[in-house]
């Protein structure tokens, strides 16, 4: 999907300087975000990746403007997101990992009574059409298995037709097709124009939905790019292995032609167990959390 150039006037979501710190019980502070800068373009997927504890929570409550910042020019939609007015509500969607419960209603009910709450919500039919619920109308919540709901989940985030949508986690605890078939609806929710920030640490999820990522690590942006160049290509030497009468062998290099040339006597034999190695996302996001490690920003802590 061609997305617009980040930081540009067509940007759903820009961040400027973002900062939020906390006390903590023992006294002093915590920095959990420390001058985070963003910007996602209108109807870009982007995926913000980092360990537990990086910061990822407190940005995104941020943005949907459940948690105020410290300081900072931080806009959803041309919006400061927690002092916004109730339309506001009406243009975003929010997926939390851990949904509540909506007791014995049925999905056809839930999704009718909160399409209520919005002027200008997608038709229920439409929605539930949208994620695979067909012939679910009238099954009762409770009833339903963990991928439908996680589904239903995803239908009362979009019933109010969002301009930008929030995923956190979204496909935890699904089986392999499951999470598949998934990432097809998420794919078609971007085709038509939704803006999508995406929390995840399933790394194959991320490079399979995003336009963009960005890493974050102790409330700062360490590195952004697209599945494919993230990191840069420090990061992206291959490894050669092999085997021969001498033992097994592993060699890093920018040139994996011309070593296996080198190592197979100008392509006259073929080495036993040769393989080239490229680094994956996984492999690159571990570099740059290891390269970026440090202890928290505490502040006036007490012993």
């Amino acid at each position: 999907m061609r997305t617009p150039a980040p930081g540009s006037a067509a940007d759903a979501i820009t961040v400027r300087d973002l900062r939020k710190t906390y006390r903590l019980p023992k006294g002093g502070t915590l920095a959990a975000v420390d001058g985070l800068d963003l910007a996602i373009g209108a109807g870009e997927t982007y995926a913000l990746l980092g360990p537990n504890g990086a910061g990822k929570s407190t940005t995104i409550e941020i943005l949907e403007g459940h948690r105020r910042a410290d300081s900072g020019d931080i806009r959803v939609l041309g919006t400061p997101p927690w002092k916004a007015a109730p339309a506001f509500r009406a243009r975003i969607g929010i997926v939390l990992q851990e949904a509540t419960d909506s007791g014995e209603l049925r999905v056809s009910e839930a999704l009718g009574s909160l399409a209520r709450c919005f002027p200008a919500p997608r038709p229920v039919a439409e929605v539930i059409a949208a994620v695979g619920l067909d012939g679910k109308e009238s099954v009762r919540i409770s009833t339903l298995s963990g991928g439908q709901r996680r589904r239903l989940d995803v239908a009362l985030g979009i019933i109010g037709n969002p301009e930008v949508l929030f995923l956190d986690e979204p496909t935890t605890g699904f089986d392999p097709a499951a999470r598949r078939q998934f990432w097809e609806l998420i794919r078609s929710l971007g085709e038509g124009g939704t803006t999508i920030v995406l929390t995840t640490h399933y790394l194959d999820e991320a490079e399979q939905l995003a336009d963009r990522i960005g890493v974050i690590n102790q409330g700062r942006l360490i590195a952004e790019g697209t599945p494919a160049d993230i990191g840069g290509p420090e990061l992206r030497i291959p490894r050669v292995r092999w085997r021969d009468a001498a033992g097994h062998h592993e060699e890093t290099t920018a040139s994996p032609a011309a070593l296996v040339r080198d190592i197979s006597d100008g392509g006259r034999r073929e080495p036993l167990d040769l393989a080239v190695v490229r680094p994956s996302l996984e492999d690159i996001y571990l570099q740059l959390i290891d390269s970026n490690r440090q202890e928290p920003a505490l502040t006036g802590a007490r012993p």
